[in-house]
C-alpha cells in the first residue's frame, strides 16, 4: 500500500505542477486586457491537440444516425454491484433511512446554532477584553524565553473560520494560550453544510476526541450511499457511448478506502453546529474576539515573537502568529509583502454570512482587483449556491452527484436533516452581478437558473435538455437563500523563486498562514476545508516541540515543508479537475476517447480516494 500511495502521490504530483504551472505562467495571448484588470485565468479554453481535434470535429460532416437511440440501462442504475459489494461489508454504515424527528432534530440544532454564534455566546467581549492577555507585551530578552507549562507558547489566530478554530483547539489541547480574531462585526458562519471528510474526522479526533464525537453524532453520513458524476443531458454517439440526461458516467463509494486505512466514515455538519462545538469543546471562553481585523504585524525578532496591530490600533502580543483569514488573507499581504489592496474582506468563513445581495455585488466586483494584486487565480467559473429544505427524490441511494455539461455543471449532496445543498457553477468572466429585483422579475437568480438548466421544450441556450434533478432542487430554493460568488484558487508555491519561500513556502519567522490563505482549491474535491483541518492538527504538532520561543521559526519552516506537497497534489487535481470540463463535450463524442476518459476516472478514483484517506499528514 506504502509504494501503491507513492506512486499515486509522483502521478498527482505531476498533474498538480502542470495544472498550476498552466494557470500562472499564461502565454500573454490568453491574458485579459488590462482594462479587464488582468485576472490571469479569466477564460480557461482549449489548446495544443484538443484545440486541433475540435476544429477537426467542426469541419467534419454531421451524421444523424450515429446520434440516434437510446443511453445503456446500465448507466441508469444507481448502485451498481461493485458499490453494493462495498456497502454490503459488515464494517460499512447502514443507511438509516430519512424520519421527521431526525429532520427536526438536525434543522433545529442548526438554528440553534446560528442563534448562539449571533448572541456571541462563548466570546471575547466586556471587561474580558479589556484586560485580555494578548494586551500585556513580555519581557522576553533577545534568544528568547523558555516554554513551561505555567509559562506556556502563546498564540494569536487571524480568522474564525474552520482552520481558525481547529488551529485554536489544537494549539490549547497542546496547552497553549491562544487568542482568535475574526474580522466581522457577526459571527454568522457563510454557506450550508460542509463535508467533514475521514480524513479530516482522523485529525480532529486526535486533537480532541470529544471534538469529533460530538460531529460525527452531529453529523449525517454520507458514505452509505453512491456518489459519482452524470451527464447532464443528452450526449454521445454510437461509436463513442450514448447518454441519456441524468444517466451515470462514474460511480463510486468513499467508504471502502477509508476502512481500509481505518478512517472513519465521512459525514456532513452543517457549519454553525461545528463552529457551536469548536468553541464549545475545544477552548475556554472569551478565546475569540469579533471586530478584530489584523491589520499589520511586527515580527521582534530573536524569540520574542509578534506584535500585532488591529484596524483599531488595538495592539496585541504573542510568541505566534497563524493566518488562517481565508483567499484574500491580510496576514498572507504582509508575510509576502504584496500590493496594498490585496488583502480583502472574506466571502467565506465566519464574515461571508453577514453578506446581503447589495454587499456581494459590491464584493464581486472589489474582488476582480484584490485577486489581480494577491496573485490569485479566476477559474473561469461564477458559482451559485443554496441549501434547499427539500427531501431529494434520490436520497436514499445517492449522496453526492455532479451534473456535468461544457460551459456548467450542477453538484449536489445530501445536507442531512431533509435537506440538499446544491453549487451551479457557470464559466463565465469575473466581477459578474445579477441584476436587482424588480416588479417584473422579483426572482433574477432563479430566473437565470431556471433557463441556464432548463429540462423541458428547447432546453438552454445551446439547446441541451437537462436532466430534471438540477431544477428539483433549484425550485426548492429561495431567491434570498441563494449566494453567488466568483471562485478563485492559487498555487501554494510554485509562482515564486523567492528562496525564502522556496525553503519555508507558508511561514516566515514567527508567522505562518493555513487553510486558504496558503492553499485556496476549487471545490471539486470537496477537500478545502478538510486539508485546512489537517494543517492546524500539523501546524500545531510542530509548535508543541518548541522548548524555547527562538526554536518558533524553525517548527513553523518545518509545518510549512511537510505540508507543501500534500496540498499542492490535491490542490492541483481539484483544479485540473474543473479545468477539464472545457472539452468535455469534446471527449464525450469522439471514438475511443470518450470511453478511456471515463474509463480511467473510473479506475482512478479508488487510487485517489485512498491518497485523499491517509491516517497521517
Amino acid at each position: 500500500m506504502k509504494s501503491s500511495n507513492r506512486c499515486i502521490a509522483t502521478t498527482l504530483a505531476i498533474a498538480a505542477s502542470i495544472s498550476q504551472t498552466a494557470a500562472f505562467i499564461t502565454p500573454s495571448s490568453s491574458r485579459v486586457s488590462p482594462t479587464q484588470l488582468n485576472v490571469v485565468g479569466e477564460q480557461a479554453s482549449s489548446i495544443g491537440p484538443a484545440q486541433v481535434l475540435r476544429n477537426l470535429k467542426e469541419k467534419l460532416p454531421q451524421i444523424s444516425w450515429l446520434a440516434e437511440g437510446g443511453g445503456s440501462a446500465s448507466n441508469k442504475i444507481d448502485i451498481p454491484d461493485h458499490v453494493a459489494s462495498v456497502l454490503a461489508q459488515p464494517s460499512a454504515p447502514k443507511r438509516e433511512a430519512e424520519s421527521d424527528e431526525r429532520t427536526e432534530r438536525i434543522r433545529n440544532r442548526a438554528k440553534q446554532a446560528s442563534e448562539d454564534a449571533m448572541k456571541l455566546r462563548g466570546m471575547l467581549i466586556g471587561e474580558d477584553d479589556e484586560k485580555a492577555w494578548w494586551r500585556t507585551q513580555k519581557n522576553i530578552p533577545e534568544g528568547g524565553r523558555v516554554v513551561t507549562k505555567d509559562d506556556p507558547l502563546t498564540v494569536i489566530v487571524a480568522g474564525g473560520g474552520l482552520a481558525g478554530l481547529v488551529v485554536a483547539a489544537a494549539a490549547h489541547a497542546k496547552g497553549m494560550k491562544v487568542a482568535l480574531f475574526e474580522q466581522a462585526s457577526s459571527y454568522a458562519p457563510y454557506g450550508g453544510p460542509i463535508q467533514i471528510q475521514s480524513n479530516a474526522l482522523r485529525a480532529l479526533q486526535q486533537i480532541n476526541p470529544a471534538i469529533f464525537e460530538e460531529i460525527v453524532a452531529a453529523g449525517t453520513c454520507t458514505a452509505d450511499r453512491v456518489s459519482g458524476l452524470k451527464i447532464g443531458y443528452r450526449k454521445g454517439n454510437k461509436l463513442a457511448g450514448l447518454y441519456d440526461a441524468g444517466d451515470w458516467l462514474v460511480r463510486f463509494d468513499t467508504i471502502g478506502p477509508a476502512l481500509e486505512a481505518g478512517l472513519p466514515a465521512t459525514v456532513v455538519v452543517d457549519r454553525p453546529v461545528i463552529q457551536q462545538i469548536l468553541v464549545k469543546h475545544g477552548f475556554p471562553e472569551g478565546t475569540v474576539r469579533i471586530k478584530s481585523r489584523i491589520q499589520q504585524y511586527e515580527d521582534l525578532g530573536k524569540g520574542r515573537g509578534v506584535a500585532v496591530t488591529l484596524e483599531d490600533g488595538t495592539k496585541a502580543y504573542a510568541d505566534a502568529l497563524v493566518g488562517a483569514d481565508g483567499i484574500w488573507s491580510q496576514v498572507r499581504k504582509n508575510l509576502h509583502g504584496l500590493d496594498d489592496g490585496a488583502g480583502g474582506f472574506a466571502a467565506s468563513g465566519a464574515a461571508g454570512g453577514a453578506l446581503d445581495d447589495a454587499e456581494a455585488r459590491k464584493l464581486a466586483r472589489d474582488t476582480v482587483q484584490i485577486a489581480a494584486k494577491a496573485d490569485r487565480r479566476f477559474s473561469g467559473f461564477t458559482c451559485y449556491a443554496a441549501l434547499a429544505p427539500h427531501r431529494a427524490s434520490n436520497i436514499e441511494n445517492v449522496s453526492y452527484q455532479i451534473l456535468l455539461g461544457e460551459k456548467k455543471y450542477f453538484v449536489s449532496t445530501d445536507g442531512g436533516g431533509d435537506r440538499q445543498q446544491w453549487f451551479a457553477l457557470i464559466r463565465e468572466p469575473a466581477g459578474g452581478v445579477d441584476p436587482e429585483p424588480t416588479p417584473e422579475d422579483p426572482h433574477p437568480k432563479l430566473t437565470r437558473l431556471r433557463k441556464e438548466f432548463a429540462a423541458t421544450g428547447a432546453g438552454d441556450a445551446d439547446g441541451n435538455v437537462w436532466d430534471p434533478f438540477a431544477l428539483e432542487l433549484i425550485n426548492a430554493s429561495s431567491e434570498e437563500d441563494i449566494k453567488r460568488r466568483d471562485l478563485y484558487d492559487g498555487a501554494p508555491l510554485l509562482t515564486t523563486l523567492d528562496p525564502q519561500r522556496l525553503l519555508s513556502p507558508w511561514s516566515k519567522g514567527p508567522v505562518a498562514l493555513c487553510g486558504d490563505a496558503a492553499h485556496p482549491m476549487m471545490p471539486n474535491l470537496g477537500q478545502g476545508g478538510c486539508q485546512a483541518t489537517e494543517d492546524g492538527y500539523r501546524l500545531i504538532e510542530e509548535l508543541s516541540k518548541v522548548q524555547n520561543t527562538k526554536e518558533v521559526p524553525g517548527y513553523l519552516g518545518g509545518y510549512s515543508r511537510v505540508r507543501v506537497i500534500r496540498t499542492a497534489i490535491i490542490q492541483g487535481f481539484a483544479q485540473l479537475g474543473s479545468d477539464l470540463l472545457v472539452d468535455f463535450d469534446l471527449m464525450m463524442t469522439i471514438p475511443l476517447l470518450g470511453p478511456f476518459f471515463l474509463t480511467m476516472t473510473q479506475l482512478s478514483m479508488p487510487f485517489i480516494l485512498r491518497y485523499l484517506y491517509t491516517p497521517s499528514f
